[in-house]
């Protein structure tokens, strides 16, 4: 076994976040990373290793070992430059954790799957269904005839967050302010709490929020260092929706990865990460460039993608795409302009708050339109799952009724909110709070008792009490 110089530094815990920095080569900030955080990366892979069977139908073994699984496609283009450093940072990582738990069965391909896990169920899963299915011919060591499934997924890739990005006369001192939430099934939120302060042998200094094993941040939120008073600050919201993939790309992990580590503008950052795009994952990214102000929408399909810039206005996310050709040609039932639905209600509301709050948008104006619960389609306060702050838990969809859609009282909703302003961003911190960004707690055991039909989500579901905003920074460690 090859020996390793491990450069750790502290972890820490605070107030629902785990802290980590890593720094270094790659398979020895792999390493460091691994062991730092074995307990969670084996018990986060363990959890979605179920949660795929339960979500898809599909085994986590087959996703390994199935010739017509992408994972193999995956790793040969992480064999490869420029993406072979992230597959030694992940060989590293097996061998941190493996390190601290000597009988850990967490593999290398486990990582790979654990962090393409969105892309992986939101879109290659739907696009593979008819082939997945006529693979599975042997059940119990009986060989079925042949035949085909009818099965679709019309409702395309899932949507998670509201975002924006904010710059010029709208902030209070002209310089840019980003916010994001994320909400998602509570059942694959339990380990969104890391952020990771990750100093590369060569290209830039970023902090991201993430999971544990995770070379990426999936949230999306990025600071990232390229010189003194220069760097790049990066969100985005999902693209609901969306359903056109190319399996020969890239995975959309490691070019996020790539072009947040080596870009340097604004410019760089499109240009990386289009590069190999496979349209995994399909964003509507926001960012900024702290050095200038100016900030970015980045809307980025399969075959089409749209910017905007400017150095004095805002940019929101609200999961449905404003480019014609990506809503129209690369997405199905993205409920774009339905007020009923998230997407249609975020994209007036955030607008309406963003102006409300012009000129006096800083942290503390960011976190409360993050928190917002104004409905607009009943045009009152009514937390639910068309607010900005998401509460599908408390919604009864008494007013959408779609196959595909969240179900009544489905337990979802934002499980967190996280802010930063140009000037956090040049010493690489952020605020952050876990769980509800309104502070709502969520009991697991009190929901089931009122929802039993959520039963079966019983061992993923998490009591997720109220919790505190916080301030976590590079050298805290």
């Amino acid at each position: 076994m090859r020996e390793v110089f491990i450069m750790e530094r502290n972890r820490f815990a605070r107030d629902g976040w785990e802290f980590i920095h890593i720094e270094g080569a790659p398979f020895d900030r792999g390493v460091s990373y691994g062991r730092l955080m074995a307990k969670e990366i084996t018990n986060a892979i363990r959890e979605a290793s179920r949660l795929v069977m339960l979500q898809t139908g599909i085994e986590w073994e087959f996703l390994k070992e199935s010739e017509i699984s992408i994972l193999h496609k995956w790793k040969e283009h992480l064999c490869r430059k420029p993406y072979k450093e992230f597959m030694e940072e992940m060989q590293g990582m097996v061998q941190g954790v493996r390190q601290v738990i000597p009988d850990c069965p967490v593999t290398l391909d486990d990582l790979i799957l654990w962090n393409g896990y969105e892309e992986l169920t939101g879109s290659w899963i739907p696009n593979a269904a008819p082939e997945l299915y006529d693979s599975l011919d042997v059940q119990h060591g009986i060989r079925h005839a042949g035949g085909r499934t009818l099965k679709r997924f019309p409702s395309g890739a899932g949507d998670h967050c509201s975002a924006f990005i904010a710059t010029g006369t709208y902030t209070t001192d002209g310089r840019i302010v980003m916010a994001h939430n994320r909400f998602t099934p509570y059942e694959n939120s339990n380990y969104m709490n890391v952020v990771v302060d990750l100093a590369p042998a060569e290209g830039n200094h970023f902090l991201m929020q993430s999971c544990p094993g995770y070379i990426h941040s999936l949230s999306d939120f990025y600071e990232i260092r390229v010189g003194e008073g220069r760097g790049l600050m990066i969100t985005e919201t999902t693209i609901g929706g969306f359903n056109a993939y190319d399996c020969d790309g890239a995975p959309e992990f490691a070019r996020i990865r790539r072009a947040v580590q080596y870009a340097e503008c604004l410019d760089e950052f499109v240009e990386l990460f289009w590069e190999d795009n496979n349209g995994g994952y399909a964003n509507t990214w926001l960012a900024g460039d702290i050095e200038t102000g100016e900030i970015m929408r980045f809307e980025a399909g399969l075959k089409f993608y749209h910017i905007d810039r400017t150095s004095d206005g805002y940019y929101a996310g609200f999961n449905a795409p404003l480019d014609p050709r990506i809503r129209n040609l690369e997405c199905e039932n993205s409920g774009f302009a339905d007020i009923r639905r998230h997407q249609g209600a975020r994209q007036v509301r955030l607008p309406w708050l963003l102006e409300e709050y012009k000129g006096r948008i800083d942290n503390l104006a960011a976190q409360e339109i993050l928190a917002d619960h104004f409905d607009v389609y009943l045009n009152r306060e009514n937390p639910c799952s068309r607010t900005v702050c998401a509460h599908y838990e408390l919604d009864d969809r008494a007013y959408m009724s779609q196959p595909g859609r969240p179900v009544p009282f489905q337990p979802r909703g934002a499980v967190d909110a996280v802010t930063a302003d140009s000037e956090d961003a040049k010493e690489l911190s952020l605020w952050a709070r876990w769980g509800s960004p309104c502070g709502m707690p969520f009991y697991a055991e009190e929901f089931l008792k009122k929802h039993p039909q959520f039963e079966y989500l019983r061992e993923f579901l998490k009591d997720r009490p109220s919790r505190s905003w916080t301030r976590l920074k590079s050298d805290m460690r």
